[in-house]
């Protein structure tokens, strides 16, 4: 159960200004060495925003000099705040409330002496003044940074599997409550469902497992005037590791500006999910796709990594 971790960083994010130092001490005083966690703040166009890596390391990590693969958790989103316009978390948060409370939860462990074998690392961002932007059928979140410069501090090369976790009620697409996760997507392909991914899923929430429908587009990169579902696989734009995204859903469109919509129980689910992955995979028990079957497509049809840039002028 990570249900009091989910509110303890609903508590802590939800405010107008983001404080480095009671970031850094709410991990450490949970166990995270003060090394382990990289805080730095980052000007844009419309804005800042504070992004956070935080380096967990695992009992037969790569850190620590062993073989076990290291799962990448991506919290996704534009702002976790619209202020001056709206008061308090906005529904676009939850991606950063997901990836946050997974770290807290997962250093807990490690404190308690439930160590998991790989190491993960967690990268998000938190800006309590990001702008608005119009998109149908419901108002986005927009960032005051780019998402090359998102990708540039959340994507991390030691990465060998991402969850990329996103807010994604503003569709009409998805039409349930909870979280759903994508296909793989890997160098510009769309890979198969992993099977591993839907056991888990299965079990964390006791229901059917759901995924969500992509589009090619939804797998370019942001800037070259397509639509997108929103930015949930964006970190596939900038490695070759495998990226499955895990959004929180609605039954019905929800602005990622709203207030007072963020559902807690959704995001201790997701929390759970993301924690299961991250066991099984640094275990070598969670495959995210077939390495053989995608080298067969590479074979058969070339690769598609030029999906991973701007296209053609």
């Amino acid at each position: 159960m990570a249900l009091k971790h989910v509110l303890e960083v609903m508590d802590l994010l939800e405010t107008p200004k983001i404080e480095e130092a009671e970031i850094r001490d709410f991990f450490i005083d949970r166990g995270l060495g003060g090394a382990d966690i990289n805080i730095q703040k980052v000007s844009g166009d419309k804005g800042e925003t504070t992004f956070m890596k935080i380096y967990i390391s695992g009992d037969e990590g790569q850190s620590g000099g062993g073989k076990a693969p290291t799962l990448g958790v991506i919290g996704r989103l534009g702002g976790i705040g619209a202020r001056p316009h709206k008061i308090g978390l906005v529904s676009d948060a939850d991606g950063a409330i997901t990836a946050l409370s997974c770290a807290a939860k997962i250093v807990e462990m490690n404190r308690k002496g439930d160590r998991f074998k790989g190491d993960v690392i967690v990268a998000t961002h938190l800006c309590p003044r990001s702008p608005i932007i119009p998109h149908d059928p419901v108002p986005f979140m927009d960032s005051p940074v780019s998402i090359s410069t998102m990708n540039k501090h959340e994507v991390d090369g030691r990465m060998e599997a991402v969850l990329s976790i996103d807010t994604t009620k503003g569709n009409r697409v998805i039409n349930q409550r909870g979280f759903a996760i994508s296909p793989t997507v890997k160098d510009g392909y769309i890979l198969r469902v992993s099977e591993d991914l839907l056991d888990i899923m299965q079990v964390v929430t006791g229901k059917l497992p759901v995924v969500f429908p992509i589009t090619t587009q939804d797998i370019t990169p942001y800037g070259n005037d397509l639509f997108h579902l929103n930015s949930i696989l964006q970190p596939a734009t900038a490695t070759h590791a495998p990226v499955v995204g895990v959004a929180i859903t609605a039954e019905v469109p929800v602005p990622g500006s709203a207030t007072g919509a963020n559902q807690c129980i959704d995001i201790e689910a997701a929390v759970r999910f993301v924690l299961e992955v991250a066991k099984a995979f640094g275990e070598g028990k969670c495959d995210f796709y077939d390495e053989e079957e995608f080298q067969r497509i590479i074979s058969l049809y070339g690769p598609l990594e030029h999906l991973k840039t701007l296209g053609k002028k």
